[in-house]
């Protein structure tokens, strides 16, 4: 597939402890961003808003029913879309937190779980949506 727009949100999620919990992806090669540290999410699906989809794609993936109210946009995108030649990505990120770490059952790869403190170690594992998502959070947060 070359050229097309896809729509998509993904989501920054923190465990009741603060740490982060992020998806390490399959290593299939149908597989986008295989054996990369990344965000849960994935695409919208009819004329869901961005809010829904991002619902909707968390429960599916992680098992746990999160709803709307417990997320918060924090950046949005506009881009090439790097899985697809001449694709364009346009999508929303979102955060939530208190996250209860044993309440998961995650359908889609692996759960990683990652402490603020432990961002800088993993940076070159990371998929470029959890790059752009945790370039705002550090921002956003207070430094320890």
């Amino acid at each position: 597939m070359t050229g097309g727009l896809r729509e998509g949100t993904s989501a920054l999620l923190v465990s009741t402890d603060g740490r982060l919990l992020m998806q390490l992806r399959d290593d299939l090669p149908h597989v986008s961003d295989p054996g990369k540290i990344s965000l849960f999410g994935g695409r919208r699906e009819g004329s869901e808003t961005f809010l829904e989809c991002v619902v909707r794609e968390i429960h599916e993936e992680i098992g746990y029913y999160l709803p709307p109210a417990r997320f918060g946009r924090i950046g949005r995108y506009l881009g090439p879309y790097h899985s697809t030649p001449g694709g364009t990505l346009r999508g929303q990120v979102f955060l939530a937190r208190e996250v209860p770490i044993d309440r998961l059952k995650v359908t889609e790869g692996r759960l990683e779980i990652v402490a603020v403190d432990d961002i800088e170690r993993i940076s070159g594992r990371l998929a470029r949506p959890a790059e752009y998502a945790l370039a705002i959070f550090r921002k956003r947060e207070p430094t320890t």
